[in-house]
């Protein structure tokens, strides 16, 4: 089966390629040129589903891409201290044009603003499905606690200031491998799987 990823992150199409090795993984923007997804949902699933459906509907104009299988994800932090934000903003935190840099440093400061060094935080990843009958979504989601110093150069996003639980290092300090078994995305992705594999 050949999943079109409505994304054209590439640390996001990295991670999910090496976690559905069974599936050929294609992002949309090698099939045709990428256009703006206003996401304006107000959940994580809600803005996947967004995306995954302008991506097939885009696609599914032409012959050759009716039956494809589109999968998207809708990613972020959430950190306690400061009432659960940046949520569903993290990728534009600093600004609509902010680089992955930019909205991390921002982070940082509103939480040294808050007067403390660390907070508990949580990611979320919600990935939706849509298929020329159906649509799915499925939530995966890992915990643990922020820093303002950030460590490490793997991962992407806001990975350098990320601990997860039961860990001494953040996310872009572990390997591929731990990462793999136990971020949000490689939790959402396995329950995708399973529907996939129903198709």
């Amino acid at each position: 089966m050949t999943l079109i990823l409505a994304t054209s992150n590439k640390g996001k199409v990295k991670e999910i390629k090496a976690l559905c090795k069974d599936f050929e993984v294609i992002p949309y923007s090698e099939l045709m040129e990428e256009f703006e997804i206003i996401e304006d949902a107000d959940s994580f699933k809600g803005n996947a589903l967004i995306k995954a459906r302008a991506v097939f509907k885009a696609l599914s104009k032409k012959d050759e891409y009716k039956d494809i299988v589109v999968l998207a994800d809708d990613s972020g932090i959430s950190v306690d201290v400061l009432g659960g934000a940046p949520g569903i903003y993290s990728a534009r935190y600093a600004s609509n044009a902010a680089s992955e840099k930019d909205n991390l440093y921002k982070l940082i400061d509103e939480v040294k603003k808050m007067g403390v060094n660390s907070s508990a935080a949580h990611y979320t990843a919600a990935i939706a499905i849509v298929t020329p009958k159906y649509e799915y979504s499925v939530h995966g989601w890992m915990y643990g606690n922020v820093t303002t110093e950030t460590r490490g150069d793997k991962g992407f996003g806001y990975d350098p200031m990320f601990i997860p639980l039961g860990y001494d290092k953040t996310l872009a300090e572990l390997d591929d491998e731990i990462k793999k078994s136990i971020s949000h995305r490689a939790k959402a992705l396995s329950l995708a799987k399973i529907i996939l594999q129903t198709l």
